[in-house]
């Protein structure tokens, strides 16, 4: 029988709630009666404006060998949003998952971060004594493309109303091409979640000013800051001790096949594998990329 995730809240006392108190980012938990390692917690992480769910297809698939967590990042899905928008950043993501990780108790962790979530990984990984020891990037490395983010911030925090959850399935599908061909049904399997009933329409779910540290593309020193950014970024990935695979989208127009062969020679020098037909990103719900992930999750 497919299992059901439960819904769990952790605190985040380090960036205030909208409403001024202490905030809380919600959590997706897969938990198998029959695991066969209970104590191994899987955290899957989404991308700038995706949540928890995008991972249903992948947590099924491991539920049966680890537990599997899958946060909605502050702002996003039913996670509180911020007081201050300037906070959608990397650095208040990694204490939430701290705190995350802190309520879980856990020990052995594995971490699947797709684009957002694998820059959030790489940090995480490249702490002092960190517990993750085997780190997915999906579609994601130190080095990212200005073209790419330029194109995200052309449609991130738009105040878009959809008449119905179809429509809004068909809006996403038509600005995310990169994600690959999908059936009908996986990809509103894969849009419902991020729709809610707004002033009798839908709107998406996320805070539309995660859109506002995006905002220094437009300044001046654009290419001073973004190449600060990715030394920075650099710098934490050649401190990553865990095995890592990189996955990227074989047109991918954020994750160059250069960066690629980067990340196999420098730090943890990771395996690499490309995704034929997909961009940016790969969704881990063809079985051909699951079963990438969880044999790299599940070798000896």
């Amino acid at each position: 029988m497919p299992l059901t995730p439960q819904q769990a809240f952790v605190d985040c006392p380090h960036a205030a709630a909208e409403s001024g108190g202490i905030r809380r980012m919600a959590y997706w938990q897969w938990a198998d009666s029959a695991c066969a390692s209970p104590e191994t917690v899987l955290v899957c992480v989404h991308g700038l404006t995706r949540q928890g769910r995008d991972f249903d297809v992948l947590a099924q698939a491991m539920a049966p060998h680890m537990t599997v967590v899958c946060p909605d990042v502050a702002g996003r899905g039913d996670s509180d949003w911020l007081a201050d928008p300037m906070g959608y950043q990397v650095g208040t993501y990694v204490q939430d998952m701290l705190a995350l990780l802190a309520q879980l108790q856990a020990k052995t962790v594995y971490w699947v971060g797709t684009s957002m979530g694998g820059l959030i990984g790489m940090v995480m990984a490249s702490l002092p004594n960190s517990p993750i020891q085997r780190l997915v990037l999906n579609d994601v490395g130190p080095s990212i493309t200005k073209s790419s983010l330029l194109r995200i911030a052309e449609y991130v925090g738009a105040p878009l109303r959809f008449d119905s959850v179809q429509q809004g399935a068909d809006y996403m599908r038509a600005v995310a091409p990169g994600f690959g061909p999908h059936t009908d049904a996986e990809w509103l399997a894969l849009s419902a979640p991020m729709l809610r009933p707004k002033d009798g329409a839908w709107g998406l779910h996320y805070d539309p000013r995660i859109a506002a540290p995006l905002a220094f593309l437009q300044l001046p020193e654009v290419d001073e800051l973004l190449a600060q950014a990715e030394a920075a970024t650099w710098a934490a990935y050649d401190a990553i001790r865990a095995r890592t695979l990189v996955l990227r989208g074989a047109v991918s127009d954020l994750l160059t096949a250069e960066t690629v062969r980067e990340m196999g020679q420098r730090g943890p020098q990771a395996r690499a594998v490309e995704v034929a037909g997909v961009g940016h990103a790969p969704t881990l719900v063809a079985a051909d990329q699951v079963a990438l992930v969880r044999n790299f999750l599940l070798e000896a």
